[in-house]
């Protein structure tokens, strides 16, 4: 067999490949869907599941307390208001910040998000476009198997997702397919699953479609600098992220260089996801409905809010394991801070970010938005459509890799030098206070420093960097 005829044999067995898993989303729940056992894990439905479907290792209580039912009550006035004022859309920009910031109804939040993504608007702008990318991605995306494999992670303990082929399985199938092809310079990235998995959450199918569109390529939002190959928006914002940290928290950040604690280690899923999975599910969606309405600057804040709050117990830490283990699950468990709370302190943080002009991070280079036209059908190339992955890395992913390393060294060095506000307003309300002397730091073996670079060529990480 001539290498031509071999590689005509692995296109068309990865197109089998393909229509197979794309038929089996499109029979859905039918019951000649056959599943593996291994799919579908057994679970309780009574009394373990929250408002928002997730689900609990403990029983939830049986009855609601008074305080729950105050609760309830205030949040049924608030449906009223907020119905009230998404029907004379836009309102006064002050209302609606104020409201916002006071966390968009569970009931009102399909509607709200609707309208500070403008997706009504962008469905009405493409008509036709959904399906006819939908078409196209299935006969052929490149993309359909790491999409396939990756559906079925998705929220495993929400009932809307977590039973193989239900709908919204299927659903976040489609969107993640589709726009595959309609962004085909992005094609698709791990993080974009969690995202349109939150999206179908309060969505339909294609008004998800429109909603990741917009947060994927809207300057306000610009999630396709974090997805795209290299990850430019990514390094740019652990970049001010770093800035930040060394201005207003100096001994925490010389602690975490002091420990090897890259901000690449806990905050790719802050970024990438908008803190979901990361802390508590209902102040996540907190996080989201103030991300949609005053844009990625909010991501930056609620990053040096979450380090702020925990501060004192990250410095107790004496090592990289235990902060990580720390940041990336423990917070998720128990954030240790009510939801209103932990937003009075972002509002702070805010503030104080815009008084110091570290709100904002330097301007984005013209590789974090798509350079072709969306919708565009382009062919891949025959590596792509055989599925073949790389064995290497490219100059872009090399580059992410040597960046770590310099940010690390470039850390050693601020250590030394910065002046600090590490009892500054953030998250306190007090006034400002520098802290003249400083220990010195020197830098640490560059061996040390490969070691969070490292991450990138084997671990879980660097799959969900690199989109592998």
């Amino acid at each position: 067999m001539t290498d031509g005829d071999q590689r005509e044999a692995l296109v068309r067995r990865a197109e089998d490949e393909r229509e197979e898993i794309v038929k089996r989303y499109e029979l859905g729940l039918d019951p000649s869907n056959i599943v593996d056992p291994w799919e579908n894990p057994t679970f309780e439905i009574y009394h373990i599941t929250d408002k928002y479907g997730f689900m609990h290792d403990s029983r939830l209580p049986t009855t609601r307390d008074s305080q729950e039912m105050q609760l309830t009550k205030i949040e049924l006035e608030r449906d009223k208001k907020w119905m009230k004022m998404l029907a004379k859309w836009p309102p006064p920009q002050d209302k609606l910040h104020t409201r916002v910031y006071k966390g968009i109804p569970k009931a009102v939040r399909w509607p709200a998000w609707k309208k500070l993504l403008n997706v009504d608007q962008s469905i009405a702008n493409n008509a036709g476009v959904y399906p006819r990318m939908l078409l196209l991605a299935k006969k052929y995306s490149t993309e359909t198997r790491q999409i396939d494999a990756d559906v079925n992670r998705q929220f495993r303990d929400n009932l809307a997702y977590r039973e193989r082929y239900s709908i919204k399985q299927c659903s976040l199938f489609n969107v993640l397919n589709a726009y595959s092809i309609y962004n085909s310079e992005l094609g698709y990235c791990q993080g974009m699953a969690c995202v349109a998995g939150v999206l179908l959450l309060f969505m339909q199918e294609e008004e998800a479609f429109w909603a990741l569109n917009t947060l994927i390529t809207d300057q306000k939002y610009g999630m396709h600098g974090l997805f795209i190959e290299g990850f430019p928006k990514l390094t740019r914002f652990i970049d001010h992220h770093d800035r930040i940290l060394s201005k207003i928290m100096r001994k925490l950040h010389k602690h975490f260089t002091k420990h090897n604690v890259d901000a690449l280690l806990y905050a790719i899923k802050w970024f990438f996801v908008v803190f979901v999975e990361r802390v508590p599910f209902s102040l996540s969606l907190r996080v989201w409905d103030i991300f949609l309405l005053d844009g990625d600057r909010v991501i930056l804040a609620m990053a040096i809010t979450i380090l702020y709050l925990h501060k004192d117990e990250l410095l107790r830490m004496k090592d990289m394991d235990a902060i990580i283990e720390y940041l990336q699950v423990k917070l998720h468990k128990n954030f240790g801070y009510s939801d209103d709370d932990a937003i009075h302190a972002l509002e702070r943080v805010m503030k104080k970010l815009k008084d110091l002009k570290l709100d904002v991070p330097p301007p984005a280079k013209s590789n974090e938005f798509p350079t072709r036209t969306l919708g565009d059908f382009v062919e891949a190339d025959m590596e792509k459509k055989i599925g073949r992955r790389r064995n290497d890395y490219t100059d872009t992913e090399k580059q992410v890799i040597t960046d770590v390393i310099s940010r690390q060294e470039q850390n050693a060095i601020d250590v030394q030098s910065t002046v600090s506000y590490e009892t500054s307003e953030c998250a306190t309300g007090t006034s400002v206070a520098s802290h003249g002397s400083s220990d010195t730091m020197s830098l640490e073996d560059n061996n040390i420093h490969l070691k969070t670079a490292n991450m990138l060529q084997s671990t879980p990480q660097r799959e969900m960097l690199l989109g592998t």
